[in-house]
């Protein structure tokens, strides 16, 4: 009898106590993972997941940072800054729109675990999409514990475990994770600099800190701005904020931390810097020139379809206008639904209250200028990528910093909660899972639904492969959606030129000859009036238009052949009716 009282003692109060809610945590969060994949996972939707991934493989199979989507903008700046021997008839097209960390972690991951990339008969979900949606799961895990203890160090157990319940019980986290973009991996890269600065802050009190320790964590710091950085760049503003908080609150040792956190992160960026100057003739590549676009000159994705673009059009003002009309969603939207749930107003709510504890309201102040930092990139960053799918996009900066600010809002919560007198203690219990189950309602709701797995329109990937293995290897296709090419059809594929006529020509005598056409609902489902009859960007669509109800192509168009059955949702043209030469093989 005492060794069962010894036992039932252990398990309620003891030693495996802790370990029995650990289990019971990771059986929890793995089971919503499991439902969640089967319930709610959706082929990739978005442009970027999609060139992220086909790099990705590029560099798993020894091809380097070469990429199968290639844009006409990148096409001219490669030619400007290296000849006419850069041309795609000699060389693979080198990459200079994304960033080197998430495609060499996901390369990494493609070198370990088997990736097929053939679809066969009876889709329904591609599974290196799968796999990639688990790690970036996986990670979302580690930004809960690492918020976790982030939030122990500074308030409690108790504060610690409904921010970490709350990180991994909001719907629009897992909507990221299973979006195939790097959000998942800046939200760890994010919290983890947020913990470093802590304690920092926290070692100035301490006056047995040496010079070396404070060198060695502003080290770190500065590695994880440029991992962050080199992971997507608009990240990299997040550094205006660290050097100010530094400089701000770490008394005599200020000079010394921003100083190794300023050289450390320059000399981490350097030589990817250095390589797209080499390549491009640009620090940033395409990606710099995303404060030009969605301005009145250039709407949309005019500017990145462009072969030759004239900036000089673009006036003061109306980089002004752009980052106005940027803002609106955020404040009347993005911040209000902050992490995607109400947990923001107890965030925003919280801001009036007074913290004794240094730390905590330091680090509050960093989370703000974080806020101001990021809506400022986010607004003069802004894309179509933000209007192809509003929320869940790379251009999304404000949920990077939704963890801590999970934190706060829980540590709200819990100071309300203390001004209850509660007759029972258990009521106080009720009253936190109550608060936390309101917060995941969201997620709780979607779970039961059942989603369509196929992100369509526009995108279906059975069909874009089959379209791509028309082609070989080494030849070339021009789409609207050349990053979907690029990932299922694993194959050369070149953005659309917004000049039809003349940038069709102008790629296919000078640069390598088009092999196929391959226009989708991007292009076909434009506006009759407004866009596909009056749209200056809209040329694809009236030559598709053509072509459909004329069979009308213009004299010397090289792509004759017309594949059948992808009509009227797709429309391929190739130079010889290739789907016969694969019959007959």
């Amino acid at each position: 009898m005492p060794a069962i009282q010894e036992i039932i003692h252990r398990i309620e109060e003891g030693v495996w106590a802790r370990w029995m809610k650990l289990v019971t945590a990771v059986l929890a969060v793995a089971a919503i993972a499991v439902w969640y994949d089967l319930r709610q996972f959706r082929n990739f939707g978005t442009a970027e997941a999609m060139e992220s991934a086909q790099l990705a493989r590029n560099l798993a199979q020894g091809e380097g940072f070469t990429t199968h989507c290639i844009r006409p903008l990148s096409l001219y700046l490669i030619e400007k800054q290296q000849g006419v021997g850069a041309r795609l008839s000699r060389h693979p097209h080198p990459d200079i729109v994304t960033p080197p960390v998430y495609p060499l972690v996901l390369a990494g991951l493609m070198k370990v675990l088997p990736f097929h990339y053939d679809i066969g008969p009876g889709f329904a979900r591609y599974q290196p999409e799968m796999i990639i949606a688990v790690f970036n799961q996986l990670l979302l895990c580690l930004v809960a514990f690492l918020t976790y203890l982030l939030a122990r160090s500074l308030f409690d157990q108790g504060v610690a475990a409904v921010s970490a319940a709350l990180v991994l019980g909001s719907e629009l986290l897992w909507r990221f994770t299973a979006s195939g973009l790097s959000t998942t991996l800046l939200l760890a890269v994010f919290t983890a600099v947020a913990g470093l600065l802590v304690r920092i802050e926290q070692g100035t009190r301490d006056e047995g800190r040496s010079a070396g320790w404070f060198a060695t964590r502003g080290f770190s710091v500065a590695v994880l701005l440029a991992l962050g950085a080199l992971t997507r760049y608009s990240f990299g503003w997040l550094v205006i904020p660290v050097l100010g908080f530094c400089a701000l609150y770490l008394g005599n040792r200020r000079a010394l931390v921003c100083g190794v956190i300023a050289g450390a992160f320059l000399l981490a960026m350097a030589p990817w810097l250095a390589r797209n100057y080499s390549v491009s003739g640009t620090l940033f590549g395409v990606a710099g020139y995303a404060i030009h676009q969605d301005t009145p000159p250039f709407p949309e994705a005019r500017l990145e379809r462009t072969m030759a673009p004239d900036l000089g059009k673009i006036e003061l003002e109306d980089y002004f206008r752009k980052v106005a009309q940027s803002w609106a969603p955020i404040v009347s939207s993005e911040l209000p639904k902050y992490g995607g749930n109400w947990v923001g107003a107890f965030f925003l709510v919280g801001l009036l209250l007074p913290f004794r504890n240094p730390a905590i309201g330091r680090l509050r102040s960093f989370t703000l200028a974080c806020l101001a930092t990021f809506a400022l990139a986010q607004g003069l960053g802004h894309t179509h990528l933000s209007t192809d799918s509003p929320e869940i996009n790379s251009e999304n900066l404000l949920v990077i910093t939704c963890p801590v600010g999970f934190m706060f809002g829980v540590a709200f919560f819990f100071i309300l909660l203390d001004q209850v007198n509660f007759v029972f203690p258990e009521l106080r219990r009720a009253a936190i899972i109550g608060f936390v189950a309101i917060m995941c309602l969201p997620l709780i709701l979607i779970l039961p639904r059942r989603g369509n797995p196929i992100a369509y329109p526009p995108y279906l990937p059975p069909w874009t492969q089959e379209a791509s293995r028309f082609l070989e290897t080494n030849e070339l296709m021009m789409s609207d959606m050349p990053w979907a090419v690029g990932w299922y059809g694993d194959r050369n594929c070149v953005w659309a030129p917004v000049d039809a006529r003349k940038g069709f020509y102008t790629i296919n005598d000078e640069q390598k000859a088009i092999s196929a056409l391959y226009l989708t609902s991007l292009t076909l489902d434009g506006r009759l009036v407004s866009q596909v009859l009056h749209g200056e960007d809209w040329e694809w669509s009236r030559f598709a238009m053509d072509v459909m109800l004329r069979t009308n192509l213009p004299t010397g168009f090289p792509l004759l052949h017309a594949r059948s059955g992808y009509l009227p949702e797709q429309l391929l043209l190739c130079d010889r009716p290739r789907w016969n030469e694969r019959r007959a093989k």
